[in-house]
């Protein structure tokens, strides 16, 4: 019966798959609706598992957003490569909770083989370590507490044993448009998502080196960006980090999808400099397609990392030279290692490079269609994002309104210095030209339909 159901649902999913190049992006309204059918009291008796995993899939499945296709742009969100959901699905059935090399060696090595692959692949120090996490919210929390431990380190204080009472005050230094998931990170970790210097930023958003602080004092955090959420734009690693490094501070990197571009030549120059920072946080499932969740924390001294993250029990049987318990927040997880070593194995080093430039052409491909047709670009396409503004605030915002119903593609909207535009992030490996142009007529249709 088990392996009747499991060949049910892979059945299911193939289809589902299958189904994206042409269905609508957002589900039909009728098919929200119906997701009522499932809000019943909780069944008294066991059910039918069958009739369970058919229950999800004819109700559910309708009323998805196609996240996984091939023209939902909303957010920086990459479609799973089809090698990474078949392994994943090997992975689940495997059924391993990831934290003890001497519990599940096979995941835990592939972890390690992963860090190992990903700092060759990004340009990272030899040696760098790091931890396989749900996000980038969390891979910076991750990388920020390896980061707290250090200075206070320096300035002779154990966060670990004695928390942040008494501790010597730590300046952070952040951009003005620094993700939020950077400050909520800063939040968790006792630092405070207000009790920061802000940097101001450039027309692109990029922090500005020359309104950089000369002058910092005490145990320092500076955190900088590879990818402005909004403008794709990346800072100037290689004039800010020097600064940074004569004040002895800890300089982290949120590259939630920009960290990629060190995978590719044509991109490279973007991240000059970064690799001398001290940490690193990207999302697998972003650039390099995986599937949710997968978040990875880098960091370059790993002993940090793990002074931040040990833990130890009686019972626990620890002592391998890399337990991944020993880098992460969590002790129960799944193997996300699996997907990030299935899609490096599967790529390479030139496959990852060209997953990076094509996404990069395709964002300009629908910069240039949507500048042609009369419309405002906002930013200097340099990576995936691409900004649009079709006129007055309100008007931008029907216009994505527009598009949004209609199904074809999916776009989102954003405020961004002072600007209503509609945001488009290319990031899906299974995106082509003819999905952009596809999406562009129906962009352009939206815009005359609202008369601009």
């Amino acid at each position: 019966m088990s392996a009747e159901l499991l060949r049910d649902a892979a059945e299911r999913g193939i289809r589902y798959l299958d189904s994206l190049p042409t269905r609508r992006v957002a589900p039909d309204p009728r098919a929200v609706e119906a997701l009522r059918a499932w809000d019943t009291p909780l069944p008294e008796r066991p059910g039918d598992p069958a009739e369970t995993l058919r229950t999800l899939d004819e109700i559910g499945s309708p009323a998805t957003m196609a996240m996984a296709g091939p023209r939902f742009f909303g957010f920086v969100i990459g479609s799973a490569l089809p090698v990474t959901v078949a392994c994943q699905w090997l992975a689940t059935a495997w059924d391993q909770n990831t934290g003890l090399h001497a519990i599940t060696p096979a995941v835990a090595e592939l972890e390690r083989i992963s860090l190992v692959w990903l700092a060759d692949l990004l340009g990272l120090p030899m040696g760098t370590g790091g931890a396989f996490v749900t996000g980038a919210t969390v891979a910076n929390f991750t990388a920020l507490a390896a980061a707290r431990h250090a200075v206070l380190a320096r300035a002779g204080w154990d966060v670990e044993e004695r928390g942040l009472y008494g501790a010597p005050p730590i300046t952070v230094v952040v951009g003005a448009e620094a993700h939020p998931t950077v400050t909520k990170g800063l939040g968790l970790l006792g630092l405070g998502r207000s009790r920061v210097t802000r940097v101001p930023v450039d027309a692109q958003g990029r922090l500005r080196a020359d309104a950089f602080p000369r002058t910092l004092e005490g145990p320092v955090i500076v955190v900088l960006q590879a990818g402005n959420v909004n403008t794709g734009a990346f800072d100037p690693f290689a004039e800010v980090i020097p600064i940074a490094k004569r004040a002895g501070a800890w300089v982290h990197v949120d590259g939630a999808f920009g960290l990629w571009a060190a995978a590719t030549p044509e991109r490279a120059a973007l991240m000059a400099g970064a690799s001398d920072a001290d940490s690193w946080a990207t999302d697998a499932h972003k650039t390099l397609n995986v599937p949710f969740d997968s978040g990875i924390a880098l960091v370059r001294y790993p002993e940090a990392l793990r002074e931040a993250m040990a833990i130890a029990a009686a019972y626990l049987p620890m002592g391998a030279p890399r337990d991944p318990s020993n880098y992460t927040p969590e002790l129960s997880r799944r193997a996300r290692g699996v997907e990030v070593w299935a899609a490096l194995r599967t790529l390479g080093r030139e496959g990852v490079g060209e997953l990076v430039d094509r996404t990069c052409r395709l964002a300009k491909r629908f910069a240039d269609g949507l500048a042609a047709a009369g419309y405002e670009v906002l930013n200097d396409i340099v990576f995936n994002q691409v900004l649009v503004s079709f006129g007055a605030p309100e008007t931008t915002k029907r216009v994505i309104e527009r598009i949004q119903r209609d199904g074809t593609c999916w776009c989102g909207g954003t405020e961004w210095q002072g600007r209503t535009a509609m945001r488009i992030s290319v990031i899906s490996w299974a995106t082509t030209e003819a999905d952009v142009d596809r999406s562009l007529a129906a962009m352009l249709a939206a815009a005359r339909a609202e008369g601009v």
